[in-house]
């Protein structure tokens, strides 16, 4: 490494996320020779490892000459410590970003060029802002089948694949999102494994939601296996609930899915790439996918969700994969809790067959349960219903979800929120319609899902009947700000419309 552009490494303790950043003086020398700027793109070298970061230039007086800073990302992601002599040059090109800037202008992608973009996202070439721009001209229906399936085999084909050789079978769920406390999946990988089926499941945490099914595990249960712990306790069990992102498996689709949450962005093709890449790579050969449609749901309308199950069992197809979709009732939430715990708190009460348990949770996590059986055993749908519900009400889906939690390393104590509130009515009438999308940014306000314990439990459903003054929800939080944060919203929203009790 040469000296003329040597600089001394400093950890300056800042946290870009997954963005790598150098911190360099504005009078810096090798910013003025290259003709550095803020926002530039640059190569630094230790040597040994090589990453590309984005500059942020300081004040003289923030580092000392000589010396550039790293953020958090970037020294783990280069390896180095503090004092570690570093080259900064310009950046390599990165040719793909012309194909972004092709599908910009409305043309559509070839196979390579899919094939390049997400390889580079992959190996971080992308800056966060290049990313956003493949996401947000991907959205919309911006992508044919074509393109769908590219991007499918190209994100599978950057990360690991498990495979199963023991079983010929392997079982998979997914619910494309949008309804608050939706929680099916602990359920049904509960009652699938306990047929003795094997439905290795790695679900990914919330995008847009208060919760997503790795989230709400989390809160009960360790979720951050190594792909070899996944493969002990599925052996032992049949299935796992586990966190995708931290075993590899369609890495790219990670990265996507941090840009998506800060753009609140969920693009049809991307959606099918992401969730058809993760059950490929987990080595997955029968898939259920319920499509929830309501007007506040994800997917507003029948139509939207035919052609979604119709790209979904295309792509599916192609790549190998035996889908059969499920266009399911999305006008409202299902379950009484919204956020990880309060989430965790309805699934163990349909396990324990308790006289409270949310009869719609149970109801859904039957009928896509009853749907993988009719898959896996050729059977028609109340065959498989049958089965099902013996195996819930005799408990033995239970003891199956105990075995599971043991195998990932054992059953954690649930969190408690410091701070909370019940809303009541301020009317009688019957509870007409609640609206989803409001309400998962209500739990989300209160701090859901970065707080296990944040969100709320709803005490009415549509279709009841309700007294002023009775209660509607509680909100649970970690703080009171945000807890009245959170309270603020509510009060300038509709989320509830309570209409004549007639």
């Amino acid at each position: 490494m040469g000296s003329a552009n040597a600089l001394k490494v400093i950890d300056i303790g800042i946290d870009t996320h997954q963005e790598p950043v150098v911190y360099m003086r504005s009078d810096c020398h090798i910013c003025r020779s290259e003709g550095f700027t803020a926002n530039s793109r640059v190569s630094v070298d230790d040597g040994q490892n090589q990453i590309i970061a984005t500059i942020n230039v300081v004040d003289e007086k923030v580092i000392e000459p000589g010396s550039a800073g790293l953020s958090k990302i970037a020294m783990q992601r280069l390896g180095v410590a503090e004092g570690t002599s570093i080259s900064v040059s310009h950046a390599p090109v990165v040719t793909s970003l012309a194909a972004v800037r092709k599908k910009i202008f409305g043309h559509k992608l070839s196979d390579e060029e899919v094939t390049e973009i997400v390889k580079d996202i992959s190996d971080h070439r992308y800056s966060d802002i290049e990313i956003a721009s493949f996401l947000s001209v991907c959205a919309g229906s911006r992508l044919d089948v074509d393109e769908i399936i590219a991007l499918t085999q190209a994100m599978v084909a950057c990360g690991k694949r498990l495979s199963w050789p023991d079983s010929p079978m392997v079982l998979d769920k997914h619910c494309i999102g949008g309804l608050p406390g939706n929680r099916t999946t602990p359920l049904v990988v509960a009652i699938i494994s306990a047929a003795g089926l094997t439905i290795p499941k790695t679900s990914s945490r919330a995008i847009t939601s208060p919760a997503g099914t790795a989230d709400t595990m989390e809160a009960l249960t360790t979720v951050n296996l190594s792909l070899s712990q996944i493969q002990r306790v599925v052996a032992e069990t049949h299935g796992c609930l586990a966190w995708g992102g931290a075993v590899n498996l369609s890495p790219a689709d990670d990265l996507l899915i941090r840009i998506e949450r800060a753009l609140d962005l969920d693009g049809e093709g991307q959606l099918i790439a992401s969730v058809l890449s993760k059950k490929i790579a987990a080595g997955s050969t029968h898939v259920v996918i319920d499509i929830p449609v309501g007007p506040t749901a994800k997917v507003r309308s029948q139509k939207d969700a035919d052609r979604l199950a119709s790209l979904f069992t295309q792509v599916g197809a192609t790549c190998g994969l035996q889908v059969r979709c499920l266009i399911t009732d999305g006008s409202q939430p299902v379950g009484r809790g919204v956020g990880p715990v309060e989430e965790v708190r309805d699934v163990m009460a349909v396990l324990r067959r308790s006289s409270d348990a949310a009869e719609d949770l149970r109801e859904r996590a039957l009928f896509l349960a009853a749907h993988l059986f009719s898959l896996a055993y050729q059977q028609t749908y109340e065959q498989g219903l049958q089965k099902a519900t013996e195996i819930l009400d005799s408990g033995a889906a239970w003891k199956q979800f105990h075995r599971i939690i043991a195998a990932q390393g054992g059953m954690k104590s649930l969190p408690s929120a410091d701070f909370q509130h019940t809303v009541t009515t301020a009317s009688t009438g019957t509870l007409q319609t609640i609206d989803n999308r409001q309400l998962a940014r209500l739990a989300k306000l209160a701090g859901a899902p970065n707080v296990a314990a944040a969100g709320l439990r709803l005490h009415k459903s549509v279709g009841e009947k309700v007294e002023r003054g009775e209660p509607l929800f509680t909100l649970y939080s970690d703080t009171e700000g945000e807890l009245q944060y959170a309270l603020a919203y509510y009060r300038q929203s509709n989320i509830f419309t309570i209409g004549d009790a007639s």
